[in-house]
């Protein structure tokens, strides 16, 4: 039976679990009204209810350890500048008040009483540390430089680890000491590395997090906060992205990414593994463990599961599902697995792909190219992408030199200098897919994805049907010059400087090689992006429109960084289907 884009568009899902104080109950976020707000339902299921009610999306919500608070965070718009907010009964307070700043939640002290944050509320570009007492005014504890999150706070409330990232793929932990103000580094390192996800122990001696310092992959490890030696748990084969620690240090847990997939293991007190529940195979994240540490509530899904809160008995029950986010009445078994392969590129390098395949053969190919550009493309439920194999499309999802998942090293393949071989990945992915029968071939991507579909069609331009650029980079200068100014010294590790590297980012922008586009473009953009303005967006359309060729616009005034509400969405991937129609039947 055929359905609709706008059926697929209405699949929702559940996600963000968060346990009340008295484990009875836990929140989570969900899209059931099309834009997530936080609801809630009782640990043993039944119907949830809702406990926010706007138009904007909600992006976090943590109840307190004690009491009926719940924290959410919230922006305006999609602008990113996200403010904080206390809900107790029936009752919304804005912590924050500064709708200009940026504010990112680091959790509730230990006994509820305080919140901890980084802001830019003091310039609008450097990331301060402040803690917030519920009833009072926010005081700033660390008056710092540069892009801050927060990790964990200490036992007792006593001190706050707190990271300092220079690039997605660097970054150092700091213990601040609330009582002095001072802060002490504890990863000393030479070149790049990673310290993820740090949860410190109920002792307040040792902090275990995933690290890729020591490898070419994140390990699971145990950082003495004295001494500051690591001791690894797991191997250097594949990364560790998830750690959560019970609130007693009964139960330690790890999930790995193995070829995209989720891999769980849990560890006692003592850091030895265990044998630990048997969960569905998919994608897990979200991890909490119930304030008594005998069960635990995580997020699941996979190509066909849309996301859905879970919970299982601790240490070896049998996992349910809590929530159960609608499908809109398409069957689940229509949904199809992709599967793994890869391909060789220029150099002999085998790349990693999934390959979603319809039931025709030599299908039209859709090429998605992922994000980040330190991504992955992984097989999460995407309900896009199920549209277009259930029209017949082939989705072809290719990891491209840069992706992580696949160690350190093959990360930085594609840094600064480098850019153009991640292209050259893609031109083989075409290559590969019509040595195999497929002559109709798009490529489709949204960010850092929409400058590698502008530089496809800009360096290649004869191997491509058409284009889809979603929120993309047209010029790497201006978008450099233009993004949010805590944002540029993240992002110049990966791209190149401005200061040294201006001519070559000038060299190798789509913009410049406009006049090469012979593929159909559409270009959607939201008009509040804070991450590529929507300068990126006008720039090319009006530079392919001026040599006459074929181009689509879509502007959404009230979104950001891709599209979040429905009523977009419902406009925009319908419009995207009817151009990919139009140009892959030809």
């Amino acid at each position: 039976m055929p359905y609709e884009f706008a059926r697929y568009l209405k699949i929702r899902s559940a996600y963000g679990a968060s346990w009340s104080p008295d484990g009875r109950r836990i929140s989570f976020l969900a899209d059931i009204t099309g834009v997530p707000q936080v609801w809630e339902v009782a640990e043993g299921g039944g119907w949830p209810e809702q406990l926010t009610f706007y138009e904007e999306q909600v992006s976090e919500a943590r109840y307190s350890p004690e009491g009926e608070r719940l924290i959410f965070c919230m922006d305006a718009g999609g602008n990113e500048r996200s403010q904080i907010f206390l809900l107790e009964g029936a009752e919304v307070r804005d912590l924050t008040r500064d709708p200009e700043s940026i504010h990112y939640f680091g959790g509730f002290s230990p006994d509820g009483s305080r919140i901890a944050y980084t802001a830019t509320r003091r310039n609008g570009t450097d990331f301060d540390v402040y803690v917030q007492d519920l009833d009072c005014e926010p005081e700033m504890v660390w008056k710092v430089s540069g892009y801050h999150t927060i990790a964990d706070w200490g036992p007792e409330g006593s001190f706050l680890i707190v990271s300092r990232h220079r690039s997605n793929l660097d970054n150092d932990l700091f213990l601040l000491d609330l009582s002095t103000g001072k802060a002490r580094l504890l990863t000393p390192h030479e070149g790049d590395a990673r310290f993820q996800a740090a949860r410190v122990t109920p002792e307040g001696d040792a902090a275990y997090l995933a690290t890729d310092r020591d490898g070419d992959f994140m390990r699971l490890a145990r950082l003495d906060l004295s001494s500051l030696e690591l001791e690894y748990l797991t191997p250097d084969d594949w990364d560790v992205e998830s750690v959560e620690l019970s609130k007693d240090g009964r139960y330690l847990l790890a999930s790995r990414n193995v070829e995209g997939y989720s891999d769980f293991l849990l560890f006692n007190s003592k850091g030895k593994r265990i044998a630990g529940p048997q969960l569905p195979q998919g994608i897990l994240g979200g991890f909490e463990f119930s304030p008594d540490s005998t069960r635990l509530a995580f997020t699941l899904t996979g190509p066909e599961r849309n996301p859905d809160v879970w919970i299982v008995d601790l240490p070896d029950g049998e996992p349910r599902r809590l929530t159960r986010s609608s499908t809109a009445g398409i069957p689940r078994e229509s949904f199809r697995r992709p599967r793994l392969v890869r391909y060789p590129s220029f150099d002999g390098r085998e790349i990693p792909a999934l390959f979603y395949e319809p039931e025709a053969e030599r299908a039209p190919v859709i090429v998605n190219v992922h994000g980040g550009p330190e991504s992955q493309a992984r097989p999460l439920f995407a309900p896009v992408t199920q549209y277009f194999l259930h029209r017949g499309y082939a989705v072809f999802a290719p990891n491209v030199r840069g992706s992580t998942g696949y160690g350190k090293a093959y990360t930085h393949l594609d840094d600064v200098r480098l850019r153009m071989d991640s292209v050259e990945d893609l031109v083989f992915a075409a290559r590969w897919l019509r040595e195999r029968g497929h002559q109709k071939i798009a490529v489709m991507g949204g960010s850092y994805g929409g400058f590698m579909v502008l530089a496809a069609l800009t360096e290649y331009p004869d191997l491509w049907s058409a284009g889809v650029d979603i929120v993309g980079i047209a010029n790497l200068v201006t978008f450099l010059e233009n993004t949010g100014s805590y944002r540029r010294a993240l992002r110049e590790p990966e791209y190149g400087s401005l200061e040294k590297d201006r001519n070559f980012l000038a060299s190798i922008s789509p913009i410049h090689k406009a006049g090469n586009i012979k593929a159909p473009l559409m270009v959607i953009h939201g008009k509040n992006d804070p991450r590529v303005p929507v300068g990126e967006a006008e720039q090319i359309v009006e530079k392919v429109r001026s040599n006459g060729g074929a181009v689509e616009y879509l502007l959404y005034e009230d979104e950001g960084h891709g599209l979040a509400k429905l009523k977009n969405r419902l406009d925009a991937y319908p419009k995207i289907a009817g151009f990919l129609d139009q140009h892959l039947s030809e």
